[in-house]
This record gives structure tokens, C-alpha cells and sequence, in this order.
């Protein structure tokens, strides 16, 4: 006979245990089915353990400057590979223990293997067929089964997503590598090709070029990082390339030709020309495609778009009792987001009251390179498109008393807001440390702040969020400190 559940949720990424943490709250009987590893591709192979080599090479750009500072340091800093790939693989395992410990916690069962939709309100789960890519940390004891036949009102997928691959382009591990390979390089590449300039082509390409690695980088569209503001982007491309990067937009990847240790990219550029880009490696970057197959739900009649499962707001699908959340329920594919549809689909099927609907809008973006660029809301380019009718704000951090301090004084802040109400549209910064600040703007928008209420907010002197009061002070001619 069947195990019945209240919830069951299948993968466990960001989204799929946040929302068996609140299921668990809520005390819904819970259970999470898990194929491959505690925490996802975020925790294991994405958001974490990228940021912890992004610090390490942070670091590293700034033992190249120390006399900017008045230091002096004898001998040169070198960059160990293996330590730093070990550090980031440490990082994710701590983390990774930690899901396990929040299920037992919250009296979650943890199912291992791969599930299936059979029909609305049950899934089938099977041992995975899916290789575990490095050996398991130790399994969390509130383990139910491997296998079986499983009940429940309400399924959540969460299942993620994973690196889209164009055709005749395909990674192979070796020359052509995904976000899995470059994560664990065994040593280093004299030179690297990256394919796509979305946060995670930008964030490793930064990674790689303060590592010494000569990297270029291939970008079909006009402006590296497309969803960002152009203003802001154009500021990064110039630090970016400041660093040694070599950039090229409008530009394709038409095809590619491997050798015994190194990769040809034939790069087409806007003018029709081809220029051939050898490299030792190539990260190929293009974006990513939801977890949809094998889970029955062309069976089930599940609507699904572009790769991804349709849903509203709250997460539910065209069936009932069938959700879906995060990167397989659309973009933003981000890990925040996953984490708070997660919230939001759970107490709406527990019947909370007040539940409000995902609003991607105030969806908060950030990329982690050097410089770094973080952003919420409407681009000026998007307010205008909508026909808006807007006022802008700028404010650079060379006039910030803090960032010139820090020796980080190349970056900009930037607000938009409705000239009529005063409505925050969206805020786009790049520069030292905006991936901390532009959480302040999100604040403000999700609390209908108007510019008159920003005005009025004290910020501490001296700090770099002091740029963006100036900056909402620059929108209505009101500048002190430029």
C-alpha cells in the first residue's frame, strides 16, 4: 500500500527545500524526492561554491595592488588551484550537511531516487538512473525508501534545470566545458573561450581572468549581460576589458574545431567577418533549460513552454494538484526566487490567508564579477518601451567618500522613477560590494516607497549605500555631494 502524504515535493534545489521547510512548518506530513544531492545545483555546482572561488580570486586581485595601499609584500602571490577548488568544495559540502540536518528538523522525509507522475496525487520513485557526479555526504537518517509508489494532495516539482547546448557545439567535458567542469578544473588553462555573457558566462570568465588565464568571451547579442541596464553594463564591459578581458558582442560562435589539447572557435562578428579564436578550453554559456522530462508530465496533459512547466503566481499548473517552482517553472531562473515561490506555492495550497503572488518584477539580480552588478525592477530601455513616462537618477561612486577609501571608486548607481507618482521602477548598480547593497531597493519597491520617502531616509556617512540616496536625489535635481 501506498505511503500518503499531504505534500510531496520532487528535487531538492533551493526552491524544492524551502518549501518543504515551510510545508514542515505549517505541519503538513511532507516528504522531498531527491535523485542526486541535498541542496540542488545551487548549493552544489552553482550559486555557493561559485562564489567561493569568486572570493578567492578577489582576494588574489587585490594582493596585485598593495602598494595602492601603502603595502608591501615580499615575493608574489600565486594562485593554487587545487586549494582553491578544494576551499569551494568545502564550502558546498557544509552546506549541503546543513539541508539534510533542516529536514530532519522540520520532519521532512527524504525519499532517494528518481520520482515519476503517474497520475494527479501519486508519483512513482525508482532507484536514480542518474550517475552521482562525486561521492555522497552522508545521507540524512530520515531516509524513507529507494523505491516505491507514493500519495499525495499536493505535488510540488522542482526539479531545476540544467546547461542548454547548441547543436554541433555540445560540451564534452574535456575541451568544451560546462558550469560542472569549470567548477573543478584540475589545473588551470593558459586560455579560455567563454560562450555567453549572462551572470554565469561573466562571473566565470572574472573567475578565470584573475586566475592569469587569457579569456575571451563571445556574446550574440549588442551588450554583455543583456537582461542588465545598457548604462550599467557598458561601465562593466570597460573594467572587464581594463582587466585584460577581450570582448566581443554581436558576435556568434558558428562552429568549432577541437584538436589534441585545444578548441578553434569560428567566431562570427556583426560585419559578417570570421575570426578564428584558439583556445586551450571553452565554457559554453548560453543559458539554461528546465528539468522537464521524464516526469510524466506529457502524460498528465501539464502545460509547458519553451522547456519550462507553465504556471500563475501561486504555482500551480493547468492540472490540480500539481505545482511547479524555480528554474523549471520559468525564468528568472534564480535561486532567491525559487526559495520564495517555494514559500508562496506552499502556504497558498495550505489555505493561509493574504498570500500574495510571485511578482518577478521585484526579483533582484545579481552578478558577481569584478565589478560586481546587481539590479531590480524596469531598465530604463523597458520603462521607456512601456511608455512610462520616467525620471532617472545616476550618482558615481568616484564622488563617494567610502569607495574611494576602499580604492573601489569605478561604479555607478542608477534608479528610475515614475515622474507622475514617484513610483520606484527599478535600480541598477555595478561597483564594490552593490550585490549587498541592492537589497535596500528591493525593500523599498516590495514597500510602494516613494522617492519623497527615499529622500527622507538617513544613510549612514561614510558608506557606499550613500550612493544611492544621492542617486535618488540626482532624479529630482536634488545632488548634494556631485
Amino acid at each position: 500500500m501506498a505511503e500518503n502524504y499531504d505534500v510531496i515535493i520532487i528535487g531538492s534545489g533551493p526552491g524544492g527545500y524551502v518549501a518543504a521547510v515551510r510545508a514542515g512548518q505549517l505541519g503538513l506530513k511532507t516528504a522531498i524526492v531527491e535523485r542526486e544531492h541535498l541542496g540542488g545545483i545551487c548549493l552544489n555546482w552553482g550559486c555557493i561554491p561559485t562564489k567561493a572561488l569568486l572570493r578567492s580570486a578577489e582576494i588574489l586581485d587585490h594582493s596585485t595592488h598593495l602598494k595602492d595601499y601603502g603595502l608591501v609584500l615580499e615575493g608574489k602571490v600565486s594562485a593554487d588551484v587545487k586549494a582553491v577548488v578544494a576551499r569551494s568544495r568545502g564550502v558546498s559540502a557544509r552546506l549541503n550537511s546543513g539541508v539534510g540536518f533542516l529536514m530532519k528538523k522540520n520532519k521532512v522525509d527524504v525519499i532517494w531516487g528518481e520520482a515519476k507522475i503517474t497520475k494527479p496525487g501519486e508519483i512513482v520513485v525508482s532507484k536514480t538512473s542518474k550517475p552521482v557526479v562525486e561521492p555522497q555526504h552522508p545521507l540524512p537518517k530520515n531516509i524513507k525508501s529507494q523505491e516505491g509508489t507514493y500519495t499525495a494532495k499536493h505535488i510540488i516539482i522542482a526539479t531545476g534545470a540544467r546547461p542548454r547546448a547548441l547543436p554541433g557545439i555540445e560540451p564534452d567535458g574535456k575541451l568544451i566545458w560546462t558550469y560542472f567542469e569549470a567548477l573543478k578544473p584540475d589545473v588551470l588553462p593558459k586560455s579560455l573561450i567563454v560562450m555567453g555573457s549572462g551572470a554565469i558566462g561573466i562571473e566565470f570568465a572574472s573567475f578565470y581572468r584573475s586566475m592569469g588565464v587569457d579569456v575571451t568571451v563571445v556574446e550574440v547579442l549588442p551588450t554583455i549581460m543583456p537582461v542588465e541596464d545598457a548604462e550599467v553594463t557598458a561601465i562593466a564591459r570597460k573594467q572587464l576589458e581594463k582587466r585584460g578581458m577581450k570582448i566581443f558582442t554581436s558576435a556568434k560562435v558558428a562552429k568549432v574545431e577541437k584538436g589534441a589539447g585545444s578548441i578553434t572557435a569560428h567566431v562570427e562578428t556583426a560585419d559578417g567577418k570570421i575570426q578564428h579564436i584558439t583556445a586551450d578550453r571553452m565554457i559554453s554559456a548560453i543559458g539554461v533549460q528546465g528539468n522537464i522530462e521524464n516526469l510524466g508530465l506529457e502524460t498528465l496533459g501539464v502545460k509547458t513552454d519553451r522547456g519550462c512547466v507553465v504556471v500563475d503566481g501561486y504555482g500551480k499548473t493547468n492540472v490540480p494538484g500539481i505545482y511547479a517552482i524555480g528554474d523549471v517553472a520559468g525564468p528568472p531562473m534564480l535561486a532567491h526566487k525559487a526559495e520564495h515561490e517555494g514559500v508562496v506555492c506552499v502556504e497558498k495550497l495550505a489555505g493561509l490567508p493574504n498570500v500574495h503572488p510571485t511578482d518577478k518584477v521585484k526579483v533582484p539580480g545579481c552578478t558577481y564579477c569584478q565589478p560586481q552588478v546587481a539590479s531590480v525592477g524596469l531598465t530604463e530601455a523597458k520603462a521607456k518601451e512601456l511608455g512610462r513616462d520616467i525620471r532617472v537618477g545616476r550618482f558615481s561612486f568616484a564622488a563617494n567618500g567610502k569607495a574611494i577609501a576602499l580604492g573601489e571608486d569605478q561604479g555607478l548607481c542608477k534608479v528610475i522613477f515614475d515622474k507622475k507618482t514617484g513610483e520606484l521602477l527599478g535600480a541598477h548598480m555595478v561597483g564594490a560590494e552593490v550585490t549587498e547593497l541592492i537589497q535596500g531597493f528591493v525593500v523599498a519597491m516590495n514597500l510602494e516607497t516613494t522617492e519623497e520617502e527615499l529622500m527622507h531616509t538617513i544613510f549612514p556617512h561614510p558608506t557606499v549605500s550613500e550612493s544611492m540616496k544621492e542617486a535618488v536625489l540626482d532624479a529630482y535635481g536634488r545632488v548634494l555631494n556631485a
